[in-house]
């Protein structure tokens, strides 16, 4: 079990409710960073970009590898009213890149600050994270436009 360090103001929200929302914020990033490098790998054929984008992913598992076991023991994903929400249509490759880029870089943001509070040494990592993912929407964008 990881030691819990909350201050007064997060001791209003329970643990379940915080791991709840750390828990689906850590599977946003990594399926969106999925669907990009099988992008960077099967549609690009660009083995050494996909290659660390896969990179990226495992840092951001390894990042709550300590915590996942609580991650997952509070997740309810049959009770989640997300599961309703109907997904945007996407009308070609770049917007199926930017609707996933974009779900990244909001979840890295939300697990960066919330790690403040659940688990304080990963933060770094998730702002190192959210930062390079800025950098391959550049670089992978680029490739899509050149296509």
């Amino acid at each position: 079990m990881v030691k819990k360090n909350y201050t007064t103001n997060f001791d209003l929200l329970s643990d379940k409710k915080a791991y709840r929302l750390f828990d689906a914020n850590l599977n946003r990033a990594k399926e969106g960073l999925r669907v990009i490098e099988d992008t960077a790998r099967f549609i690009f054929d660009k083995q050494k970009l996909y290659k660390n984008i896969r990179s990226l992913r495992h840092k951001i598992d390894k990042l709550t590898r300590k915590i996942y076991p609580e991650l997952v023991g509070e997740r309810n994903s049959k009770a989640d009213p997300g599961r309703k929400i109907k997904e945007g249509k996407r009308k070609n490759l770049e917007a199926i890149l930017i609707a996933n880029f974009k779900r990244v870089e909001e979840s890295l943001r939300v697990l960066e600050e919330y790690s403040r509070l659940i688990y304080p040494s990963a933060g770094p990592g998730f702002k190192s994270a959210r930062f390079s993912v800025y950098l391959l929407e550049k670089k992978v964008l680029n490739l899509n436009a050149k296509a």
